[in-house]
């Protein structure tokens, strides 16, 4: 299954606070959006209530043909949409691939299974070399590549992330630049919500640009990243 992820009319309150407000986008299939903004913006509540991790209003959530509004978060992945969280939350006390099996939980076990872990092992040669490994004796950097390879192993055809760059060494995060600018071309689509203004610009086609929960700005992400609005709204100068 591809297709196309329609959002439309996204709402979050946290109490009296509209932390996101009839927030609308679409992410195509095989394309990169990214959600950038001042801390505070409502870019990661933006996510998680696409996933369905915090309650929200939506006027329409599809993908392709499916009306995601009532599928529960853990339901995501067995319609195509994978997760990489803010924070990584991997399973500091199990090995490496132990945690990237719980990755494929909505899959059975099969030679197709065996071969997207060769896969993601291929993308990222540190996991395999570290596969028994204890996943909280990783870095950060590694830590954040087991998060996207745990995401890679539903198969998922639409990639949500979550700051991936968040904590990392400018090298690492030209070595995340690099992994999804390959999943790009791949054939997979990406909603990439990223503190790091740069890499977004650089792994994405187009932008959303959000300032107090509202969608400021939307265009192509190589004519916003030289545009002062965007200065302005996130840098505040």
């Amino acid at each position: 299954m591809t297709g196309t992820l329609i959002v439309e009319r996204l709402t979050v309150h946290y109490g009296g606070v509209s932390a996101v407000r009839d927030l609308s986008f679409e992410v195509a299939a095989g394309d990169a959006v990214g959600v950038i903004g001042a801390n505070g913006a409502g870019k990661t509540s933006t996510l998680k209530a696409v996933m369905g991790l915090i309650p929200r209003k939506v006027g329409v959530l599809r993908f392709g043909d499916v009306d995601l509004s009532g599928v529960s978060a853990r339901d995501m992945v067995r319609h195509g949409i994978g997760y990489v969280p803010e924070g990584r939350h991997i399973f500091a006390g199990l090995p490496v691939e132990k945690n990237l099996l719980l990755g494929a939980y909505a899959r059975k076990w099969n030679a197709e299974t065996r071969t997207t872990l060769d896969e993601v092992y291929e993308l990222f040669p540190v996991l395999a070399e570290m596969r028994d490994r204890l996943a909280g004796a990783l870095s950060g950097g590694q830590q954040q590549m087991l998060a996207i390879g745990r995401a890679l192993m539903s198969r998922p055809q639409l990639l949500l992330l979550d700051e991936p760059s968040m904590g990392l060494s400018p090298k690492l995060v030209g070595d995340i630049l690099a992994v999804l600018l390959r999943l790009r071309a791949e054939g997979l689509s990406l909603l990439l919500v990223e503190q790091n203004a740069k890499l977004t610009f650089e792994a994405t086609s187009s932008c959303l640009v959000v300032e107090n929960g509202e969608v400021a700005m939307t265009g192509a992400s190589e004519r916003l990243r030289h545009d002062p609005r965007v200065r302005r709204i996130y840098l505040g100068l």
